[in-house]
């Protein structure tokens, strides 16, 4: 059980770094793999192809889970999912080093994929309840994912320059996440908002329901959405500009690199936006047409590279700022005593997303790398849609206030 305690005796200022910190780990964990795949090649005396199976491990380890964590976070404890998240990303971080067995190699991938969807399930849950419901803190959760996925690259390189152990990148993570494990032993967590059954045979019949399961449905189709839009840029993008447009290796590269910052400066403006109480479902409309928007100039600029990359930027900014955590938001808002579940669910979808990408692409990209990237506008002009719709039930009742 949680121990109870009020808001204010909260050190939320130190609770919300240790919480940021372990996504700067999992931004570590997301790559690590990928980092160092032809280092762990050699050390498990395997070709590149087998290391990539591997990295497969992890979203398997995500679509097991997500649903499982965030329904037991209600039940049991945001802090014990959120230690069982690192547990299991230390063991993924020593073990990696250790094993040169390939099943167990895989199995610890499932684990990497288990410890996301355990801290998700704690992590956001435990945000939004600091915040009396509001989302602006998640935002952030973004911002220190990339930071992560910014510095583990530039430790590898150092490594591999000055011809040291591969392993050491693993290790650093292992350290991280034993110094955060040790510093948030001693950090209380709010207490989890209980229902009664009374509350939730009320809920049951309210004529809100009906309102609220569609919403639901809208919601869970943009964990989907808003997922994908991003998995299929990062993936496309360079291939489609250097295949398509006809641009150079540096050029084209350097759209994924805007893309990349405009989802930090997106990541700040939304967290700003929020903090002074922006509409949610008006950033979710706004931004997810500003993406769509950026999606068709890059598909229709063809030669003017300074109109793809402004674009490119601006896409990073709309689609990966954190507008995904923010419809995350106002789900979880939507059933307010069941937030880990929402939660799970929401992500659950999202991982649908990153197993279902690449194979719709792979078949896209057999008729041409432009079908292939256009498709990405299609998924947009889904996920925009949902959010309009959304927005107009929005108008009838206000779902983010859920049913209570």
């Amino acid at each position: 059980m949680e121990i109870p305690v009020a808001n204010s005796q909260i050190n939320k200022r130190r609770l919300s770094l240790s919480l940021y910190m372990n996504y700067l780990i999992h931004g570590f964990g997301i790559i690590i793999l990928a980092q160092n795949m032809v280092a762990l090649s050699g050390a498990w005396q395997v070709p590149i192809k087998t290391v990539s199976f591997v990295i497969s491990g992890i979203g398997i380890g995500r679509l097991i889970a997500y649903l499982i964590t965030g329904t037991l976070a209600d039940i049991f404890s945001r802090k014990l999912f959120v230690f069982i998240g690192m547990v299991c990303y230390l063991l993924f971080s020593l073990g990696m080093v250790m094993t040169h067995n390939i099943p167990m190699a895989y199995g610890l991938a499932i684990l990497a994929g288990i410890a996301n969807s355990a801290l998700d399930a704690g992590t956001y849950t435990t945000l939004v309840e600091m915040n009396n419901g509001k989302g602006y803190d998640t935002i952030l959760i973004k911002g220190f994912v990339s930071i992560g996925e910014f510095i583990l690259p530039l430790i590898v390189a150092t490594l591999s320059a000055n011809n040291l152990w591969f392993g050491w990148s693993f290790i650093v993570m292992a350290v991280l996440i034993i110094a955060n494990m040790i510093n948030m032993s001693t950090i209380k967590f709010p207490k989890i908002q209980r229902v009664t059954i009374r509350q939730q045979q009320m809920a049951s019949q309210s004529p809100k329901s009906i309102r609220k399961r569609i919403a639901t449905i809208l919601l869970l189709g943009y964990g989907y959405s808003s997922m994908a839009v991003m998995i299929w840029f990062t993936q496309w993008i360079t291939l489609f500009a250097q295949k398509s447009l006809g641009y150079n290796n540096l050029a084209a590269h350097t759209l994924l690199s805007l893309y990349s910052v405009g989802s930090i400066v997106g990541v700040i403006t939304l967290f700003i936006l929020l903090k002074r109480n922006v509409s949610e479902i008006t950033l979710l409309v706004s931004l997810n047409l500003i993406a769509v928007i950026a999606l068709l100039i890059i598909l229709t600029a063809e030669n003017n590279i300074n109109l793809v990359s402004i674009a490119s930027l601006i896409f990073g900014f709309s689609a990966a700022g954190g507008i995904m955590q923010t419809g995350l938001t106002v789900f979880m808002n939507l059933y307010p005593h069941h937030r880990g579940m929402a939660t799970g669910a929401f992500y659950f979808f999202g991982s649908i997303a990153s197993f279902t990408v690449p194979l719709i692409t792979g078949i896209l990209s057999a008729h041409s790398i432009k079908l292939a990237f256009a498709g990405d506008l299609a998924v947009a002009v889904g996920g925009t849609t949902l959010m309009v719709v959304l927005a107009l039930l929005n108008t009838k009742e206000k779902i983010n206030n859920g049913t209570n």
